[in-house]
């Protein structure tokens, strides 16, 4: 699976070098001459042209002047702020705080009307419970050195979950046995999280589903990932957050959805590994 930055994002560079080779191509001019115009070195215009150096926006603004394009500016730049957008690393997701990376959900959230999702470390946050949420949330704070807005950060991600609520909306949800048992708060917040989960799985438009630990799996835990309808998926890595929409590798996702799917146990099975855990913690 992904590790790092997705061809998603590297097609998304790529189509914003060739529209910029382009541009310069059909006002006839060369690296060498755009460069000049620019009053960049020459290596500059070729790592450009090539995807090897994203351009900045003013890199881009310039390149249109030389161009006689200038027209074409704020929809380059447009392209540039889609290609960044799809690998963000933490630091600058929550340089203002952790309640900003929770709210900026808010919108894809309200538009999708089929969710599936995949946890291999947590909980997924749309069906913490508040305690839950705060001791992770205050966990990724302190590790992190982050300002202390936690409590902004749960409000706001326990709004985000009122789409659980609303009509005309699907969740599949799945996560590791593991999930279950390593727990975050301690005792009493993982015991009132596990009955919350068993509350969760009762609902009609909610699948839950837990991967059971075997010696023998057929399909190896990965990286959590969430799917919206078919047309995104965002991967929390340790380094960043990647949003892809490629639809081939949108594709890659939901057919590993469906395989963890398949290893899946749901219903009885499913209350069956939570209430083990529960009794674990006794």
């Amino acid at each position: 699976m992904v590790l790092s930055a997705s061809s998603s994002a590297q097609q998304a560079r790529q189509a914003l070098a060739k529209r910029l080779a382009d541009l310069s191509r059909h006002a006839g001019l060369t690296g060498r001459d755009l460069a000049e115009r620019c009053g960049w070195s020459r290596s500059k215009s070729s790592r450009i042209m090539n995807a090897k150096t994203p351009p900045s926006a003013e890199d881009i603004r310039a390149w249109c002047r030389a161009c006689e394009a200038e027209e074409q500016t704020e929809d380059l730049i447009a392209s540039l702020r889609t290609a960044e957008g799809m690998w963000v690393d933490w630091r600058r997701m929550e340089r203002a705080g952790l309640r900003q990376a929770q709210t900026a959900r808010l919108p894809l959230y309200r538009r999708t009307r089929r969710f599936r999702s995949y946890s291999s470390w947590l909980v997924p946050g749309m069906i913490q419970t508040r305690p839950y949420t705060t001791a992770a949330l205050r966990a990724v704070q302190r590790r992190r050195g982050l300002v202390d807005d936690v409590a902004d950060a749960v409000a706001a991600r326990m709004e985000r979950q009122r789409v659980l609520y609303e009509g005309g909306r699907r969740f599949a949800f799945l996560v590791e046995e593991s999930v279950l048992r390593n727990g975050i708060g301690g005792a009493e917040v993982m015991s009132e999280q596990l009955g919350h989960l068993i509350s969760i799985a009762a609902l009609p438009h909610v699948s839950f589903g837990v991967v059971p630990m075997a010696p023998d799996r057929e399909r190896w835990p990965t990286e959590g990932f969430w799917i919206y309808d078919k047309a995104q998926v965002n991967v929390e890595l340790v380094s960043g957050y990647l949003t892809i929409t490629q639809p081939s590798e949108v594709a890659m996702y939901a057919e590993t959805f469906a395989e963890l799917a398949a290893l899946a146990v749901y219903g009885a099975d499913a209350r069956t590994l939570i209430t083990s855990a529960l009794d674990a913690l006794k």
